[in-house]
C-alpha cells in the first residue's frame, strides 16, 4: 500500500462560471482505479490514465457527463 496526497477537482459545466470544486487528502491506497470506483458507487463513469513524467498519476473521470480529475502524487 502507498500514501498518496489525493487532489479531487469537480469541473463546473455551468457556462460563465470558471470556477471548480476542489478537495484534499492523504490516503494509503492500493489499487487507484479501486479507489475511484468507490467514490462514484451510484454512477457509470469512463476514466482515463494519465501518467506524468514526474511520477504524478491523472485519471480524467466523467461521471454521468460531470467532468473531474483526480491527481495523485505518492509521498
Amino acid at each position: 500500500m502507498k500514501e498518496y496526497e489525493v487532489v479531487r477537482e469537480i469541473f463546473n459545466s455551468c457556462s460563465n462560471n470558471q470556477m471548480r470544486d476542489v478537495f484534499f487528502e492523504e490516503v494509503m491506497i492500493d489499487d487507484l482505479e479501486a479507489y475511484i470506483r468507490g467514490k462514484h458507487k451510484d454512477h457509470d463513469l469512463k476514466m482515463e490514465r494519465e501518467e506524468l513524467e514526474d511520477g504524478t498519476i491523472l485519471y480524467h473521470v466523467n461521471t454521468s457527463g460531470i467532468m473531474q480529475r483526480y491527481t495523485f502524487t505518492e509521498i
